[in-house]
Order: C-alpha cells, then structure tokens, then sequence
C-alpha cells in the first residue's frame, strides 16, 4: 500500500534486515519466552510459597535478594536497551554495503575498486563488532552480578539456618528441604533475567518493525469511486505545485498548467534535474500533487482506485527492470492473459521481432536475474512492449529509447503513430529527434513550464528549447 515517497523513508538494507533479523529476533524470543515465562513465575511462587511455610524467618534472606536482583535487571536492561537499537542500525548499514556490492558488482570491477569496497565493508564491519561487544559484554555482565547475589543468598542461609539448627529452632531436614526451593527459585530467577535480557533486544527489534508497521501511506484510496473507469486519455494538469518534502522551501514543480488531448502524441523535453520524470509520476498517482488537481479521462486522479488509474496508464520506468524468467513471463506482466498473436503484435510495434528470432529459444529464452544476457536497448524495447500489452489508455516513456539506436527510434516512434492512435503518448526524452515530431512538446526549466507547443513553434519562441536544438541538430536540420 505504500507510496513511493514511503518507500523512499526506508533504504532497501534496512527493510530487510528488519523482514529477517528484526523479526527473527521477535520470533525466537516469542518461542522461547512462552515457555519460559509460564514455567519460571510459576517456580519461583510455588518455591518462595513452601519457603515461607518452611521457615518464615529465614526466608527473610529473600526480602534482600530479590530486590537486589530486581535493581541489577532493570539497571542493565536501561543500558543495554539503546546499545541494542545502535546494532541493528549497524547491521542496516553493513548489509546495505553487501547489497551494493552484489548488485553493482560489474561497476566494482570496471573501476577495479575492489579493495575499496573490501575496506569499507571491514569498516562497517569493525563498527559492527564494536557495536555488538558493547551490547552483548554489557548483557553478560548480567550472570555473574546474579551468581554473586544467589551465592550470597545461599552463604546467608547456611549462616542463620545453622544457627538455628543449633538453637534447636529448624530441624536439619528442613534446612535441606529450604535449600532445594532456594535452587530452584535461584534457577527461576536466572529464567526471568534471561527473559528480559532476550526482551531488551526484541524490544529494540519490534521498534524497528512497527516502524514500517504503523508508517501511513500518503496515497490511499480513501475518496475514490471503486466503479470508475478511465475512458480515455484526456489529461490535464491545473495550477499543479510539487514538492517532495513537504518542509522544503522550494518547489520541484511550479505553476503547471496543461492540456493534452486522447491520443496525442506529447514529448517532454529539458535538462537534467528539471522534474520531467516527476511530472509523469504524478498521472498515475506515484506521487500526489502538493497543490492543485491532476485529471486523467476528464475526471480528478483521486476519484478513481489506484489499481484502475494505473492499469490504465502503463509506464515504463528510466530504470528498466526485467525479472527472472522467460522473454514470455516478462511480457506477460502488461496482460497475463495475452495471447501469442498480441504479444507478437507488441513485440512487432516496439521492434522486439527484430532481435527475437535471434534468441535460443524466442519467447521461451531465460533472461536470468534482471535480464544479464540481453543488452540495454534490447531491455528498454522488452519493457516498452510489456507495457503496449496492457493496453493503456496512456503510455508515459521514461526516456526509455536512450540506450536505442536512432533507425530503432524513428521506427518505434511510426508504429505508435499508426498502431496507436487512441492512446496519449508522454515521451520524456534528451534527444530533440525523439520529440520533434510530437503533436506538441512541453519544455521544463528547474520545475517551471519554458514553453509548449510544435517543433517549429517553440524554435521561434523558446530560447530554452532553441539552445537544447543547436546543441543537437545540425545547421540543415535546424533550417
């Protein structure tokens, strides 16, 4: 249910030591404390109980020891508690070097950063250490403080209850009678202790976990209408402000007002950091616009649920992402229930049947973990035709033709054209050759509209887009 701007609080380290060792802790501990908290409480009552009925002045020791005990646990339990939290973070940031280095690993070795990588986790690593040293040389001090104070107890005992043996007052039975309850309360209360220590880190751990637990969503489905479908691919944006922290004075998107008509073609053009991408992610709701309304199909991006906006706006990310699987299982992701004459027909407009037939096993090839055997423009058409296979009433690319040659381009760019006409085509790209043909092109400055319309249109009128052109274009096809 969470947003992205929720999933942004998280890094992907900490989500997962937080779904494995967070919750294994709570798990071992709810295992073991079950028993334990049942059998200990219940030895230590039915011991102090047949103490007191043994001899009421000698189980005075008790009234010393217990609360002694009581004040060591609570003393370590305080210290030991933020120690505890402190490892876990440490553990955060020493998987968050593991996942790096697992995932970016063709990065370590072109840049032959190898030992780099080797010191910085031994870094973490010794951190790490050093954290769970102080926290856990901290809990065994735990023992022998209790050893020493039942050792005590027993020493006490053995002192008045001789005396009282000698005075005639306790019989030598019962003194051993009262040294077996002494056992087993000194075992129940090392139970107890044990407990608690175990409790200290769990404690720590379900912080950690209710923390993603209790996290709101910002999106949610609360005033939509769950009939509601999106008819077509009218979008517009009125007076739309962004911004990604709500705390920040400035605006990732000021003032945006747009109008884009079903089955437009509209490029998205500017430099880097100029919000292009988050102009898109606010369409299909990714983001929720700060200030201002976005419509999609001619009614308020809220008023439909989020699972029917998003299916009709199909939206291929800078990043693309393949999953481990076939050719076919990736494409199935647009329509699970696709037929082999679509996905051929997808495959066809976004130029995938021109290195198709070139696989070991066409549509049956694995691509193994995110896609490692093909390259990137052939990753970027596989996504763009996953994406045609739902077919979408709007279709947002990401710059998702950059790693395409520009024949590949030309020929993606006719197909929408002739094979999609009624879906609205959002095509954010950095080459003017991608976007020069759109029914009109949006050009973005650091957040701010710099101009909209043609090709020619915005050559005579915006100097933003005219510098993008002449850095690009050559003197012929600038004229």
């Amino acid at each position: 249910d969470f947003a992205f701007s929720n999933i942004e609080r998280f890094s992907t380290a900490s989500l997962i030591t937080r779904l494995t060792s967070d919750v294994n802790q709570l798990q071992l501990t709810l295992m073991m404390g079950m028993r334990l908290l049942v059998r200990a409480p219940v030895m230590l009552i039915s011991a102090l109980i047949l103490s007191v009925l043994i001899s009421l002045q000698l189980s005075r020791v008790f009234l010393v020891a217990i609360p002694l005990l009581v004040v060591l646990v609570a003393i370590l339990l305080m210290r030991v508690g933020p120690m505890f939290r402190s490892l876990q973070e440490k553990t955060d940031r020493l998987n968050l070097v593991v996942q790096e280095n697992l995932t970016a690993i063709r990065v370590v070795k072109s840049f032959v950063r190898e030992r780099h990588e080797k010191d910085k986790f031994a870094a973490r690593n010794d951190d790490l250490r050093s954290a769970s040293e102080k926290a856990f040389g901290t809990v065994v001090v735990n023992m022998p403080m209790m050893m020493l104070i039942i050792y005590g107890t027993i020493i006490a005992i053995l002192w008045f209850g001789g005396h009282m043996v000698s005075a005639g007052t306790l019989q030598v039975g019962l003194l051993t009678t009262f040294f077996t309850y002494v056992v087993q309360i000194s075992i129940s209360l090392m139970m107890v202790s044990m407990i608690f220590m175990m409790m200290s880190r769990s404690v720590a751990c379900a912080k950690r976990v209710t923390e993603v637990l209790d996290e709101q969503p910002d999106i949610a489905d609360d005033h939509c209408d769950s009939t509601l479908r999106v008819k077509n691919g009218d979008i517009r944006f009125d007076h739309v402000y962004f911004k990604y922290d709500p705390k920040s004075p400035e605006w990732n998107l000021t003032d945006i007002n747009l109008d884009i008509r079903s089955g437009q073609t509209v490029g998205i053009i500017g430099g880097t950091g100029s919000a292009k991408s988050t102009l898109v992610q606010l369409i299909p709701r990714l983001y929720e616009a700060t200030e201002g309304s976005v419509s999609v199909g001619g009614h308020h991006v809220r008023s439909y649920s989020m699972e029917h906006l998003r299916d009709a706006c199909a939206m291929v990310l800078q990043k693309n992402t393949l999953f481990s699987g076939t050719i076919r299982e990736n494409l199935l992701w647009g329509n699970e229930n696709a037929t082999q004459e679509e996905i051929e027909h997808a495959c066809r407009i976004a130029c995938v049947d021109e290195f198709i037939d070139r696989m070991e096993n066409g549509y049956d090839t694995d691509l193994g973990q995110g896609g490692v055997n093909v390259s990137g423009g052939q990753k970027q058409r596989l996504c763009i035709a996953r994406a045609i296979l739902k077919k979408p009433k709007v279709l947002i690319l990401d710059d998702s033709t950059s790693a395409v040659d520009m024949a590949t381009d030309a020929k993606i760019r006719h197909a929408f054209a002739t094979e999609l006409k009624d879906t609205t085509k959002i095509i954010i790209a950095q080459r003017i050759a991608s976007v020069c043909e759109a029914d009109q092109i949006i050009v973005l400055d650091d957040g701010n509209m710099a101009g909209i319309g043609t090709h020619k249109e915005l050559m005579k009128n915006c100097e933003v887009y005219r510098q993008i052109a002449m850095s690009q274009l050559s003197e012929e096809e600038l004229a």
